[in-house]
């Protein structure tokens, strides 16, 4: 696998989810993508049980398509740190049998599933995000596999997603992949540059972790406004396609 990016895509006035996927489709295979299957990840959420003034834990359950034999899970325990889990499909059968422990939030279970594409060296997958059934936005998957660390391709996956998705992408670097501060070994405090770090499968899942977050916060907010929770979540969309933003080094056919 490769370094991957997730980029929202806010819809605009006026438009359904299903029509701008559809639209975002064509331009991919009018550029000459092929389509490869169809993609699901999902997220369930279980909250544990109160237990004389412990601190609140929270245990994210993911699966990703792409690993079709793997559970990911990361846990919150409460205090601001997060432990992240690998393991085989046993360990939602573990969750089920831990309902005296944790409760499943089932109301906030949430997944992004559309059509896979491949174009030369990049994988491209269109996301419609649900929850409980409703839709709630559009989430694009962007995969380039012959690189190893995003700063070695940034601008590359950038182009790409101009090209295709018509919006404008920030020059600076997603919000996960932000340089961090860090506590090493002897207390001291030092800074960590992630977008230097070698990519891992469990980076794609943290992502969709934080986007999925995201979503949720929305329509709580949104709920608490008054509205009905529909809708995405992003700033201001271009609708102009670019095609001069396409064809960039790399982005031949394999």
């Amino acid at each position: 696998m490769g370094v991957t990016v997730l980029q929202p895509y806010p819809l605009p006035d006026g438009k359904s989810g299903a029509h701008i996927i559809d639209l975002l489709g064509k331009r991919l295979l009018s550029l000459g993508a092929t389509h490869a299957g169809q993609f699901l990840v999902d997220c369930e959420t279980f909250i544990s049980t109160p237990q004389h003034g412990a601190p609140t834990r929270a245990v994210h359950v993911l699966h990703n398509s792409e690993y079709p034999a793997s559970t990911f899970s990361m846990i919150d325990n409460g205090t601001g740190k997060q432990v992240s889990l690998v393991a085989d499909n046993i360990f939602d059968l573990l969750m089920l049998k831990m309902t005296a422990t944790f409760t499943s939030k089932k109301q906030t279970k949430i997944e992004s599933r559309g059509a896979r594409f491949e174009y030369g060296d990049f994988v491209i997958k269109l996301g419609s995000v649900t929850m409980m059934e409703h839709f709630k936005g559009i989430l694009i998957e962007i995969e380039y596999r012959p690189c190893v660390m995003l700063s070695y391709c940034w601008e590359m996956i950038r182009e790409m997603l101009q090209g295709f998705l018509g919006i404008n992408v920030a020059k600076e670097y997603p919000s996960y992949f932000t340089t961090q501060t860090i506590i090493n070994a002897m207390g001291q405090q030092q800074v960590h540059p992630k977008q230097n770090d070698i990519y891992e499968p469990m980076d794609t899942v943290k992502q969709y972790l934080e986007h999925f977050t995201n979503y949720r916060k929305h329509v709580q907010m949104h709920t608490a406004m008054g509205g009905t929770g529909g809708g995405g979540v992003g700033g201001p969309v271009v609708m102009g396609m670019q095609p001069s933003s396409v064809g960039g080094a790399g982005m031949g056919r394999a």
